[in-house]
């Protein structure tokens, strides 16, 4: 997002030509409110970002009417191009109370535990979707992949349900529909969930060439851009953090029915090395499960990931998701500088490194702080 003088007479054609002034109140009300606050943050919103937002407007009024509901919304884009920040306008402006917003991985985990718990009914499925969502008619979802044959079976009857229950469905995804499940073993295996989304939801790419997470604006609203990235880890540069010792003795954290490895916890803070929380055989129900215990996060000995398993690599990303989603502060212990630690294959390794390019970086004796 661009900062443009409002003055400028091609804006304001263009704003004129891809969105016609809504008729409905509420429908102003959602336009007024993404208008305002790009106001008050001094962006320019794309093309692409005011298409979307016209699609968007263009729901609310058959939302508002309980008998009939619009055709749900898949977005797409690189990190950083606003996705969730169109989203989230959306869910906040659009009056009405049966609505919930989940990043997609805390949904996946609730859901998995649910179907598990109701593992004896007719249909665990239903039965905790009504848990989940009841009474809900506009579900967001942000942060939507699917990287397991396992997981894409049960988003098929997932989506399939959700739509049967007249659920505007919103979801923000790095990838077109057709770039979900990209693994050549698995992909074909997945067309089905992919003709379900293009002949249920109107697919729509959100893009543009500025990283929105870079703006000065998005840094400073964060808890977790004000966490830090610190290499090589030196006795000084802990001292200025405050931070714990490397290598001190693991002990057993209980996190629900389990026990993590941990080097320290006390009070909002948590300190693990590497290995305890990426290199085990950790899961997002874990990450999501510390978060509401901790808010500060120290990780210690990050590795080059590229020396790292896929696997591996999968859980840092999953873990840096939940950090990122539940805004939590981060300080990131490596032996190198950052470009070089998250070189590595795994397919959503590029929005790790745009959500850890957010941290103050302290490299050598200079620490950049936010």
């Amino acid at each position: 997002m661009t900062a443009t003088p409002p003055g400028k007479a091609w804006f304001k054609r263009l704003a004129k030509r891809v969105r016609p002034a809504p008729e409905n109140g509420s429908a102003r009300a959602v336009q007024q409110w993404f208008d305002t606050r790009a106001a008050q943050l001094g962006y320019t919103l794309s093309e692409g970002q005011q298409r979307v937002i016209a699609s968007m407007v263009e729901r609310v009024e058959p939302l508002l009417d309980t008998a009939q509901t619009p055709r749900s919304l898949y977005l797409y884009g690189a990190v950083g191009r606003g996705k969730s920040w169109l989203l989230d306008g959306f869910f906040q402006a659009t009056p009405l109370t049966e609505k919930r917003r989940l990043h997609f991985h805390d949904f996946f985990a609730q859901l998995h535990q649910g179907m598990f718990r109701h593992r004896a009914e007719h249909d665990p499925l239903e039965t905790t979707l009504d848990e989940l969502l009841e009474g809900c008619r506009l579900l967001c979802f942000d942060e939507f992949h699917v990287h397991d044959i396992g997981d894409a079976m049960l988003i098929t009857r997932l989506f399939k349900a959700l739509f049967a229950r007249g659920i505007l469905l919103v979801v923000t995804s790095n990838y077109p529909p057709e770039g979900l499940l990209p693994n050549p073993l698995y992909h074909e295996r997945f067309l089905p969930v992919i003709k379900l989304i293009t002949s249920s939801m109107q697919v729509l790419e959100v893009g543009g060439a500025t990283d929105y997470r870079s703006q000065p604006q998005a840094v400073s609203q964060q808890r977790f851009t004000r966490g830090h990235y610190v290499w090589p880890g030196s006795a000084e540069q802990r001292a200025a953090l405050a931070l714990p010792p490397a290598g001190g003795p693991p002990f057993a954290l209980t996190v629900g029915n389990r026990q993590l490895r941990a080097r320290m916890s006390t009070g909002e803070r948590v300190h693990f090395q590497f290995d305890d929380i990426c290199e085990q055989p950790t899961a997002v129900i874990d990450y999501l499960a510390l978060c509401r215990r901790f808010d500060v996060w120290i990780i210690d000995q990050l590795p080059l990931l590229d020396d790292c398993s896929t696997a591996v690599q999968q859980r840092f990303i999953n873990l840096i998701d939940v950090l990122y989603d539940q805004d939590k502060q981060l300080i990131l212990v490596g032996e190198r500088p950052l470009s070089e630690s998250l070189a590595g294959e795994a397919i959503d390794l590029m929005r790790t490194r745009s959500r850890l390019g957010q941290l103050g970086e302290m490299g050598g004796i200079v620490l950049y702080l936010r």
